[in-house]
């Protein structure tokens, strides 16, 4: 039987393309894969042992600052514009490549991170089935539900919160009505034609899978699009041949502070924040990353330790609390692990998933830096958060993520 050819595509950002990348080293064992992204992406491709192709390679910088603007975006409409317009002003030259790449490739099926629908649109125009990967699945559009990027809203209860989320929604229907607006001549040369579809779904999604990378128990109850299915988080982290971090000997607690890789406007605020907190309890040894597998930084200021990388693969499970900013591929390996959560949202969708870590009782919130001291000290304290962390444990090795994926194909 002839091997499926299957193209993924994503951005560079570990938290998207590291899911990728997990998929891919899974289903080569029955398809040709190869993975299109920017140089950055396809040289963790390829770290990966897989065959990755580079795109956008002169406008990688752009790519880049869509994702660290260098201050929050949060729900700022000239922000959120901003970032818009920079998106916008490269999809056309982006679906010339992925267009000579379908040529040239031929593929069976192209799986897209939920941040390029335009490979997908332009994969549904050249008759190439598309299905799209979503790390984050409470960004997705629902009838009902909490709203995201609305700092974090939880389901209403009462009428007039009822009254407020509907209005949270219809403003952000009308904010996408009014890009389309904007941008309608871009779009239009793209192949994308409108916001939604017939059925009221949204049109940047695959009509035909859409493949939820998340742990459904956490999320607030909605109607979920008829595409969806939750096939749980594809943890994945690639070979990474740094220094590795060092661990106390003596029964002393430890604790890792990551905030991902990008938002580096905000990691030295947080890092000045713990390495005060450091120094007023030496008893607690703490970890501060700054997610950048291609720098070697190793430094030392009595318990406050600075690493340039922690894989998570390799050890994550020996700390007792993470501090995080709920972004979904830090969120997802403490869920798996068991591990009690501090968390410290930045932007995006992170302040969404922090209410949800919050409501499932698996994390404590610190919203603001002098949060932190007091929310780490109950963490490393509180048996029973530590109980429902390992509860949810159990239930995300139920899923058979990477299973559910082959057995679609």
């Amino acid at each position: 039987m002839k091997r499926k050819k299957i193209l993924l595509i994503g951005p560079p950002f570990s938290g998207h393309l590291h899911a990728l990348l997990g998929i891919g080293v899974e289903i080569s064992a029955v398809a040709d894969v190869i993975v299109l992204s920017t140089p950055k992406g396809v040289e963790a491709a390829r770290n990966s042992g897989l065959s990755a192709r580079e795109i956008m390679a002169e406008h990688e910088h752009i790519v880049l600052a869509i994702s660290e603007p260098g201050h929050e975006v949060k729900n700022n409409p000239l922000r959120l514009y901003a970032q818009l317009k920079g998106n916008v002003g490269i999809m056309a030259s982006l679906q010339a490549e992925l267009e000579a790449i379908y040529q040239d490739e031929k593929p069976d099926l192209v799986i897209v991170d939920f941040v390029v629908p335009v490979a997908g649109l332009t994969a549904m125009k050249s008759g190439i089935p598309w299905w799209t990967t979503i790390c984050s699945p409470c960004v997705i559009e629902t009838p009902d539900g909490p709203p995201a990027y609305f700092d974090g809203q939880t389901p209403a209860r009462t009428t007039l919160q009822r009254l407020k989320h509907a209005v949270m929604r219809r403003a952000t229907k009308q904010f996408k009505r009014l890009v389309w607006l904007l941008f309608r001549r871009e779009f239009q040369k793209i192949g994308f034609h409108g916001i939604y579809r017939a059925d009221g779904s949204e049109a940047v999604y695959s009509p035909l899978r859409i493949l939820a990378l998340g742990v459904r128990e956490i999320e607030f109850e909605c109607t979920w699009p008829r595409a969806l299915r939750f096939v749980g988080p594809v943890l994945y982290t690639p070979p990474y041949q740094g220094p590795s971090p060092v661990f106390p000997d003596d029964g002393k607690p430890c604790v890792l502070i990551s905030i991902g890789t990008n938002l580096v406007h905000a990691k030295a605020k947080v890092a000045a924040a713990i390495r005060e907190i450091a120094k007023r309890h030496p008893g607690i040894v703490f970890h501060f990353t700054h997610g950048n597998a291609t720098s070697s930084l190793r430094e030392q200021e009595g318990n406050f330790h600075e690493y340039a990388y922690v894989s998570y693969l390799d050890h994550l499970p020996r700390y007792d609390v993470v501090v995080h900013h709920a972004g979904t591929g830090i969120m997802n390996h403490c869920l798996r692990h068991g591990i009690p959560a501090v968390v410290h949202p930045l932007d995006f969708d992170q302040f969404d998933y922090a209410a949800r870590l919050v409501a499932a009782g698996v994390a404590l919130a610190a919203n603001k830096l002098a949060d932190l001291e007091p929310a780490i000290l109950r963490a490393l304290k509180d048996e029973a958060l530590k109980a429902r962390c390992a509860k949810m444990s159990s239930v995300v090795a139920g899923y058979d993520d990477l299973g559910t994926i082959m057995a679609m194909l």
